[in-house]
Formats: C-alpha cells, structure tokens, sequence
C-alpha cells in the first residue's frame, strides 16, 4: 500500500547485458569473452532494489515497454516484493544496456533509454497518493526532465526529502531544478559537470580527489545544495554541508569517508548501491550523524562490486552489519 512507503524511487529500469573479459577490446578488435550475464538494472531500479533490501519500504515508478524485457522487469519487481508502478509504453520498447566488464572490474557501458526517456509526466502526478505518508524521494537522470520535475513537485508538496543521483548530467539541467534537491550524490565527473554548468567552474575530473577537503568544499558550495556527497570510486566519498544548515548532526560541515578493501570484479552499479543504500540509512539511523548514513552506504557499494551484475548485487542490511560490524 502506498501509506506503507517510506522511499519513493522514480527513476529508470533497464535490462543489464553484461559480457566478462580480461580487457577490453581495442577498436576493430573482437575478443572472447570469459562469461555471459544478464539482468535487471537501471539507475532508478537498481537504487530502489538497494533502498528496499535495506529493510526500508520503497516503491518505483517508471516506464517499460510492451515487450519481453518489460515483463522481465515486472517478474523481477513480484519476486523482490518492490512495489512498481509502471507506465506500459507501447511505442518505444524497454530500455537495454551493453556492458563490458575488465579483469579488474572497471567497465564500459552503452545504453539505449528507450521507454525511459518517454515517462510520462501526468504519469508521474497521477502517483501523488505514493508521496503522501512517504519520508524521501530518490531521483536520477536517465529520464525526460519533465517527469523529473513532476516528481520534484510531488515531493516539495509533500515535504519529502529531495535526493537526486545527477547520473547521467542531463544536457538541460539547470539551476532551477537542482535548487529543488535537498542532497544530491555526484561522483567526480557527474561533479566536474554540475560545477561548469551550474556555476561555470572548470575543473578537471581526475585532479578532484587529489584536491584539499577545503577546496572540494568551497567547490561543493557554489552548487547552491544543502548537502553534496560526491563519490570517488575507490578513494572513498567527499561530503559537504551548507554551514547554515543543521549539518544532519554532523560535527564537521565537510570531510572524507575512506572506501572499504574489497574484491571486486564489478564496479557496475556500486554507485546506485551507494545512493539506494544511503537513503535508506539516512532512515534507519536518522538519530545518528549523517556520517554513520554514508560509512554504512559506502560499505554496501563496495559489497556490491564483489558480485557481477547490478540490481542482484545489491547487499541487504544485516549482510553489512555481519560484514562490517
């Protein structure tokens, strides 16, 4: 039921084919792959299935095709018992990915949005009764803008937490619409994006976690959001708070969290395992510091690049407890 959700998703599916090798194939060249996998994915799917196995009640709304992928997507959704509403597009087919992933679990990606550049905005409206009792709303960027915004409505008139995943940078974001969010989750690219668009800062991805926490704070801060996590892949997260704001209980308004030692073999989706995840332990800890919210999300995403695939890599909550402590 719509009053038992605590996490509103509205966001992208799509079916995941994911081809393993030792390197990647130079231009012209074809190689042989070691394995083969296939699965459920997409931004927004993926940080749903993240939030929900978190023990955190979280609903989807998105768009599929009329075909088989969409109902590998509704089958999917029953058995992980995460409630969705789907818009069922018959003119465009569900959205797939191509995916190769290296021996040392860096990746390549190619996607096709399909169905999830159509998400209807009245689409989105019509779920309003969703947001009603709900505590966060969890956005990306794989999908048409308008519905986005639509689901920024919703979520400012039901005075939800506003948290959006920049992934991929829209070419027609704006200010406007990123002054909505309350936190947003950017890893170093998407950040180096959202600084030359937003407030014409150019800076070079890769020099980003080489920068002093006072330097990636003062660039954080002309984002004109509360709360900024940019995400560093291996090297762990950066977070930065407004200093006028509450901080979420945190002592310092910016510091680094370091990433977890893990065996990883696939890096797809350790972002959306990072945002699903940290969303819901912004929940279940919401009377500890906001800190403890991304140490816990940071070791989830690190978990799920131990596993190929992305929405099934997900980790729950006691399995980094027992993990982690």
């Amino acid at each position: 039921m719509a009053g038992d959700v605590d996490v509103v998703v509205v966001g992208s599916y799509v079916q995941d084919h994911a081809w393993l090798t030792d390197r990647f194939p130079e231009t012209g060249e074809t190689r042989r792959a070691l394995g083969f996998n296939t699965g459920p994915g997409g931004k927004g799917f993926n940080q749903a299935v993240a939030c929900l196995r978190q023990g955190v009640p979280t609903m989807f709304i998105g768009a599929i095709g009329d075909d088989h992928l969409g109902t590998i997507a509704r089958r999917f959704g029953e058995e992980e018992k995460l409630p969705c509403r789907w818009q069922v597009r018959k003119d465009v087919p569900t959205s797939a990915s191509s995916i190769v992933v290296d021996r040392t679990g860096s990746n390549l990606i190619v996607v096709n949005l399909a169905a999830n550049e159509h998400l209807d905005a009245d689409f989105v409206r019509a779920q309003s009764s969703a947001f009603e009792n709900a505590k966060m709303l969890l956005l990306q960027l794989e999908n048409n803008l308008d519905a986005t915004a639509a689901a920024l409505e919703l979520g400012t008139r039901h005075r939800l937490t506003r948290i959006l995943n920049p992934a991929p940078v829209h070419p027609e974001l704006d200010a406007v619409l990123l002054s909505q969010c309350d936190l947003i989750t950017p890893n170093e690219t998407e950040f180096a994006l959202l600084l030359e668009r937003i407030a014409g800062e150019r800076v070079a991805a890769a020099t980003l976690v080489e920068r002093p926490n006072s330097e990636l704070h003062a660039l954080a801060r002309t984002l004109g959001v509360a709360t900024v996590v940019v995400t560093l892949g291996a090297e762990g997260c950066f977070v930065s708070h407004d200093e006028h704001s509450s901080r979420r209980g945190d002592a310092k308004p910016f510091y680094r969290v370091l990433a977890e030692k893990v065996n990883a073999v696939d890096s797809t989706g350790a972002g959306d395992a990072f945002s699903g995840t940290l969303v819901a332990a912004m929940l279940r800890l919401e009377r500890q510091p906001f800190i403890d919210a991304v140490m816990h999300a940071n070791r989830a995403a690190a978990m799920s690049t131990e596993i190929v695939g992305t929405a099934p890599a997900m980790p729950t909550f006691d399995a980094v407890r027992a993990r982690f402590g």
